[in-house]
């Protein structure tokens, strides 16, 4: 397929007037302190709403001209029709010639004011009707497990589902089953398998029940080394476990039934999951229009399904559908994933940010930073646009994070003090799912009957508070603090952070969080002309592991054609390991 060349942005005007802005030459000068003290409506300004979500972007290096030149080039680049090129099922995704319909996953099955409208056709696809015929069988054989209707081999309910899957179909489903933990059925459990490190499908099925355990096998091509590998393991620790307890005896024919009762698979291919032994009955497909780390709406989520219910997973649906709507009708001004993927572009290419932390103040929400690595990094990571031409500017950012006060008592040293820029989003939500009260206190700075949420959330407005305002040398010294540390103790302040405030962790909730870190990552992709839904730069280490394999094993002749550094550290590695 041919691309229309990108757009690039350093030839916008706005380019040119952010890069004037930026001070390029002169070095960006911002005042947090002074812009709150000279603009008391300042927060009120720039806090928006969407949906359920409170986004504070007022402690972000932002003034009113930056925000106009930031929407002027939005504009200048046309985010909004690549947008709804994406949404209408174009090619967007040009290298692999595909549409990008993640949204779609997600549009409710009767919606008379859908855009698209209800039943729009891509590549000769019924869009809507694929997708709820799939929910629907998904949701059929939830209910099943979750009833006890779908037994094991020997009669018993299933109590333990545990998703074997890698990338995609691995992060969405850990991040969200934790997440929503509070709406597990009791009784069930899910656990996920993805390193091909055989300690990780060692501890995950070490202490179960075979009997009453279920495998979901989530792979496309049903040929993704680490997860055939880690399923084929899991199936031996089956079939074992069942032979020593006499639950089967040892024929093909009892093997052959203790897979189709305790595996089923996510997959597009048959055959191969037939010849693996699951019943392609019990088999749940998706599309090439789906990408990996943008597919926790499809069928890869049937491990959380079983979980949560599917009613609980409707309402995870409407929250990503709701923010997509959002993202589709809200003036660029006042749109927040839109606005908060040009201020990533600010810092990135203006300001020489580096790394973004995500630091979710919800320990439910622990495994949302490593999802949102694999969702901006596989995705903006990228050094060529989307017809092949070399990229001209600085593209991607490294994500990282951690929950809460860990955080605090880790790395905030450097956010706060350091050298270098982190821009920071901060997430919280008003209601725990546990509220707790420390009825003994410590006599000291912990009253008795302290609400713990109150004491946690207190930590989230401070954080953002010493970031953005800091602590001048003339406030360290009335404090009273000896001269020779009063260095030490000032904080600079003018470190940017957005606050993302929610009523409580709920499914549509969750949902919510997750469209609005995809629509940031395609506005960034859309700003810096690459194409955020393919990712061949994972392709070339699978490829090579698999002509180092035969040396890794022992095979002298590849040995000695590897290069001199590899070929002393696989030496090294077969002395230890003999």
């Amino acid at each position: 397929m041919t691309a229309t060349a990108p757009i690039d942005p350093t030839s916008t005007e706005a380019w040119s007037r952010l890069a004037g802005l930026a001070g390029l030459a002169a070095g960006f000068s911002p005042d947090l302190r002074g812009w709150f003290d000279t603009d008391p409506g300042r927060a009120d300004r720039f806090t928006l709403q969407a949906a359920d979500l409170t986004v504070d972007l007022s402690k972000n290096l932002l003034t009113e001209e930056i925000l106009t030149h930031l929407v002027q080039l939005a504009t200048e680049i046309n985010v909004a029709g690549r947008y709804q090129a994406m949404i209408a099922g174009e090619h967007i995704n040009v290298t692999e010639d595909r549409a990008v319909l993640h949204t779609a996953l997600r549009r409710p099955k009767d919606g008379a004011d859908l855009v698209p409208p209800t039943g729009f056709v891509v590549d000769g696809q019924d869009v809507d009707a694929d997708v709820h015929s799939t929910l629907d069988k998904v949701y059929a054989f939830a209910e099943k497990v979750r009833s006890g209707t779908w037994t094991g081999i020997t009669g018993k309910p299933i109590t333990t589902v545990v998703n074997i899957g890698i990338g995609g179909s691995d992060l969405g489903p850990v991040m969200v089953y934790e997440a929503l933990k509070p709406y597990v059925q009791e009784g069930l459990e899910c656990r996920f398998v993805s390193n091909i490190d055989p300690v990780d499908v060692y501890e995950k099925t070490a202490g179960l029940d075979p009997e009453t355990t279920l495998f979901i096998v989530a792979s496309k091509t049903f040929g993704t080394l680490e997860t055939l590998t880690n399923a084929r393991l899991a199936r031996e620790w089956l079939w074992n476990q069942l032979l020593s307890t006499g639950a089967i005896d040892d024929t093909d024919a009892a093997r052959i039934e203790a897979v189709a009762k305790h595996f089923v698979a996510v997959s597009t291919a048959l055959d191969k999951v037939a010849a693996f032994g699951i019943d392609p009955e019990n088999v749940f497909g998706f599309w090439d229009w789906v990408g990996g780390r943008f597919s926790i709406c499809s069928a890869i989520g049937t491990s959380v399904i079983i979980a949560i219910g599917p009613d609980n997973w409707r309402e995870f649906l409407s929250g990503f559908h709701v923010l997509d709507e959002h993202m589709r009708t809200a003036p660029i001004d006042q749109n927040v994933p839109v606005l908060m993927g040009l201020l990533n572009v600010w810092y990135s290419n203006f300001l020489k940010a580096q790394s973004h932390a995500v630091l979710p103040y919800a320990q439910y929400l622990h495994r949302f930073p490593a999802y949102l690595q694999q969702l901006t990094m596989e995705s903006n990571g990228k050094t060529v646009r989307w017809d092949g031409s070399p990229t001209t500017i600085d593209t991607g950012e490294v994500f990282w994070g951690e929950p809460g006060t860990n955080g605090q008592h880790a790395f905030y040293q450097l956010l706060h003090q350091g050298t270098r820029m982190v821009p920071a989003d901060f997430i919280a939500v008003a209601n725990p799912a546990h509220p707790l009260k420390d009825e003994a206190g410590d006599g000291a700075s912990v009253e008795p009957g302290q609400d713990v949420h109150a004491l946690f959330m207190a930590n989230f407005f401070a954080q953002t508070k010493a970031l953005a305002f800091g602590k001048t040398a003339d406030e360290v010294r009335a404090d009273g603090t000896d001269e020779s540390i009063v260095p030490a103790r000032t904080f600079p302040g003018n470190r940017p952070t957005t606050s993302i405030l929610a009523p409580a962790l709920t499914p549509s909730v969750v949902g919510q969080l997750i469209a609005l870190y995809e629509h940031i990552v395609f506005v960034e992709g859309i700003i810096w002309g690459i194409d955020s839904f393919d990712q061949w730069g994972v392709e070339l280490g699978k490829q090579l592991a698999l002509q180092v394999t035969p040396a890794v094993q022992g095979d002298a002749d590849a040995l000695q054609s590897q290069d001199s550094s590899t070929k002393s550290l696989i030496a090294k590695y077969l002395k230890l390991r003999n």
